[in-house]
């Protein structure tokens, strides 16, 4: 419900700011006015209103992980005894400390969660899925995937303006 009502309030110009935002993280306030035909003012009330609405959660640096030693891809899906709020609660727990587990989604369907992480080799995968995810209690069974090559990665959301409507 609160995501629908903050769609509600996004209109094209906010959706350009978006586009470019997401593209480049960077882009100035002055260059983004010039882009969307904006002065400058609007532009960062707009950004604002976007961040403290929850649209926009932060900015980052994209880093590659190849020039800092973790060249290593792997999904991991991991079957739990059960699915009860108490061991759900406590397997979120367990995998958010762990920095080389990037992401980590509760799915449906043959498994219940998928892991993407990114570690130096196959030595630390194995203390992560050994000394970790296979030591906590809950865990039935896990299954490894490891990426060969990165086909395509991007954390760029589709974003569709709607030409016949104005902002």
């Amino acid at each position: 419900m609160k995501n629908e009502a903050v769609m509600e309030h996004v209109d094209n110009v906010d959706l350009q700011i978006l586009r470019h935002l997401q593209n480049d993280g960077r882009t100035s306030v002055v260059e983004l006015s010039k882009r969307i035909n904006l002065s400058p003012t609007p532009i960062t009330q707009r950004i604002k209103k976007l961040e403290q609405t929850g649209v926009i959660t932060g900015y980052h640096a994209r880093v590659s992980p190849k020039a800092l030693g973790q060249a290593l891809m792997v999904f991991v899906t991991v079957k739990l005894r059960g699915t009860d709020e108490a061991t759900l609660e406590k397997f979120n727990a367990a995998v958010k400390p762990v920095k080389q587990i990037l992401e980590c989604h509760m799915v449906g369907g043959g498994f219940d969660y998928l892991l993407k992480l990114r570690v130096r080799d196959m030595s630390e995968y194995r203390e992560i899925l050994g000394g970790v995810i296979s030591t906590l209690p809950m865990i039935e069974g896990t299954h490894s995937y490891f990426v060969m090559q990165e086909v395509k990665e991007s954390q760029v959301l589709p974003i569709t303006i709607n030409k016949a409507k104005k902002a």
